[in-house]
């Protein structure tokens, strides 16, 4: 039997265009202001060149960015092929590169979602076509260009079925997950201060995960000066967002412009949370798009608050003005930037003048308030800087700091080589605790060997970072660490024991933390692709770049080779023992073996044995049979008769 090819092509060609839909016509709409090159001229309402069927017409804007051309189908359509050619121009070509297809049912795009994003340059003279992932119908569909582009497309095409269709996919730009931010009138957030009214949408796992009201405003201090801008969002009501522990309105987008990792911030936070820090924040690559402009791979994260599952401790009411509830919950931060904050919202203490934001309660608190935790804050520094701190002393400053909590973020500053550890330093004070904790980490944009104050940090060995005299502080901020590590001759041990628990139990070791970098970085693979060649800033210095190797993959080995360096130095610098455990035996010779049974913070033998436990300052925490209660991180001395155990908690 004979084939005739050109038939058989005919036919599967014929086969496709059923299944992929008709080509759809529709009313053309878009950027009103239009511009035609040849004559140099505005030209109102031509959007139908993009829909002629000539390649040699275009349709382009005035306006550069947030320029768009579509179709009102009249009806919801399911998209499952487009098409576009870019403008005849030498500069057509890259401009449809990164242009996003929306689709939409309400006419001022706040449901508006991805169908497509055009990763390749256009062809000239050529129309290309590509099958949309996505089983909604829209009624309205569009072109937006990226921006600085004036959209420039000569021709564009959508195949569908009429239909509502369903939710049960939808379009992801890459793996991660997709932010859409649509806000009214396709305003730009533009400062701190205004609250722009917006719609939310996240997909993942081609699902949404959220779509709600919200209002979206520029965050941030010095990231706020980049081109790819950092943002909060604030939902109208509390939502769960991905896989996030916390139920919140106010979620922080993080630029990281000048990581050119985009993980400094996620390897800083997994290394809190493998130091058993009581809260790190949440942390999540996705892909952001704005009013259909794609922004890049952004950080989605948790707001730094007083919140279930945040920065957990109780949230004051103004009427908490005295006894046990004037004690707590305080969310502080040392803050080179306070004298920025509005006053009232701030304060120095009275000796050293280190600067101190209150974050909650909200605008610096009630009177009483304001006052009462100024007061503790300087109680605990004039206790710091008194000549005899020492254990069993009236004036100890331990009987208010909590040293553990502050050597776990020390740590993670110091191995992060995070050169503003102490510019911007979070501490909390809980109801009914004396204690002031330190934490959670924040802000690591600039470590891992990612600043020329400080690159190469290999050269700093006979020193920490933060005493290197290279490092920045908010005022007296440094002096107030070298405190609490020199001054207190108990500091020495107690970094020793949480270093090496750190090293030889918790993944804190060149090895571990090279696979989680490799994770990230297959993870971010798609992402980071489009997000420089939305932002091709790989060989330019950036903020305080001190190095532009001109590819990811040497920005991320660049990171591990820091880590495996900056490792054994800290052994050095922190006496590493490698042969400590979390419980360790220290019984005398034919005394036989203590064993305590640790679960959580708790200890226990065999819940018959009567016996102590002793703080490392001597202090009796516990005497009985059974399990203590929940004691503090730290290390602790176990005794039951003549034996004795070592417990780190």
């Amino acid at each position: 039997m004979k084939f005739n090819i050109s038939v058989i092509v005919s036919m599967i060609m014929i086969s496709l265009a059923a299944k992929a839909g008709d080509k759809l016509t529709g009313t053309p709409i878009g950027t009103v202001k239009g511009y035609d090159y040849s004559y140099s001229r505005v030209v109102n309402n031509i959007q139908g060149r993009a829909f002629d069927g000539n390649l040699d017409t275009y349709f382009a804007t005035y306006d550069r960015s947030y320029t768009w051309v579509g179709l009102d189908l009249g009806k919801p359509y399911i998209i499952d092929r487009v098409g576009w050619s870019p403008r005849n121009d030498s500069q057509g070509p890259k401009r449809v590169q990164l242009g996003v297809i929306q689709g939409a049912n309400s006419e001022d795009w706040l449901d508006a979602v991805p169908l497509y994003i055009i990763t390749e340059k256009g062809t000239i003279g050529v129309m290309s076509y590509d099958e949309v992932d996505c089983s909604k119908g829209f009624r309205y569909v569009r072109f937006v260009s990226t921006s600085d582009s004036r959209c420039n497309i000569a021709e564009l095409e959508f195949y569908g079925n009429e239909g509502e269709g369903d939710d049960s996919r939808l379009f992801q730009v890459t793996n991660l997950p997709t932010v859409c931010i649509n806000t009214v009138d396709a305003e730009e957030p533009y400062d701190k201060e205004h609250e722009i009214v917006s719609n939310i949408i996240i997909i993942d796992d081609h699902k949404a995960n959220v779509d709600k009201p919200a209002t979206v405003r520029e965050r941030g201090n010095y990231s706020r000066n980049f081109p790819k801008k950092p943002w909060r969002i604030k939902f109208d009501k509390k939502q769960n967002v991905l896989d996030a522990p916390a139920k919140a309105k106010k979620w922080t987008l993080i630029n990281n412009y000048g990581d050119k990792t985009l993980m400094r911030n996620m390897i800083a936070f997994e290394i809190a949370r493998r130091l058993k820090m009581e809260y790190v924040p949440y942390a999540r690559a996705v892909d952001v798009i704005l009013n259909g402009e794609y922004k890049g791979c952004y950080q989605l994260c948790d707001q730094i608050e007083v919140k279930p599952d945040r920065v957990d401790i109780d949230e004051m009411d103004p009427t908490d003005i005295s006894g046990d509830a004037l004690t707590g919950g305080y969310l502080l931060e040392v803050d080179a930037y306070a004298y920025e904050e509005p006053q009232g919202e701030w304060f120095e203490t009275k000796s050293k003048r280190i600067p101190v934001t209150i974050k909650s309660p909200d605008n610096g608190g009630a009177p009483e308030q304001f006052a009462y935790i100024k007061n503790y804050m300087e109680q605990l520094e004039r206790r710091l800087y008194l000549s005899n701190t020492g254990a069993n002393t009236a004036n100890d400053y331990r009987l208010i700091f909590d040293v553990e909590s502050f050597l776990r973020h020390f740590i993670v500053g110091e191995l992060s080589g995070n050169t503003d550890t102490y510019w911007s330093t979070y501490m909390y004070k809980k109801r009914g605790d004396d204690l002031i904790y330190t934490g959670p980490v924040w802000d690591f944009d600039l470590a891992f060997d990612n600043d020329n104050r400080t690159y190469p940090l290999s050269n700093i060995t006979s020193d920490f970072l933060f005493e290197s005299g290279k490092a920045s502080g908010a005022n007296n901020m440094i002096q107030f660490a070298s405190r609490v590590l020199h001054n207190d001759p108990r500091t020495a041990d107690d970094l020793s024991r949480l270093w090496s628990s750190a090293r030889n139990e918790s993944g804190i070791t060149a090895d571990d933390l090279a696979d989680y970098v490799d994770g990230l970085a297959s993870e971010l693979d798609e992402s980071q692709t489009l997000n420089f060649l939305r932002w091709p800033i790989l060989r330019e210095y950036i903020h305080q770049n001190p190095v532009a190797l001109g590819s990811y993959d040497r920005e991320v080995r660049r990171v591990k080779n820091y880590i495996k360096n900056r490792i054994p130095t800290l052994d050095k610098l922190m006496k590493y023992d490698p042969d400590l455990n979390s419980v360790e035996s220290v019984a005398a010779a034919g005394d036989g073996h203590l064993v305590p049974v640790v679960e959580g913070n708790t200890i226990a033998l065999d819940g018959y044995t009567p016996f102590e436990v002793y703080a490392t300052d001597g202090r009796l925490v516990y005497s009985g049979s059974g399990a203590t209660g929940e004691l503090l991180p730290g290390l602790y001395l176990v005794r039951a008769g003549r034996m004795t155990a070592k417990v780190a908690l």
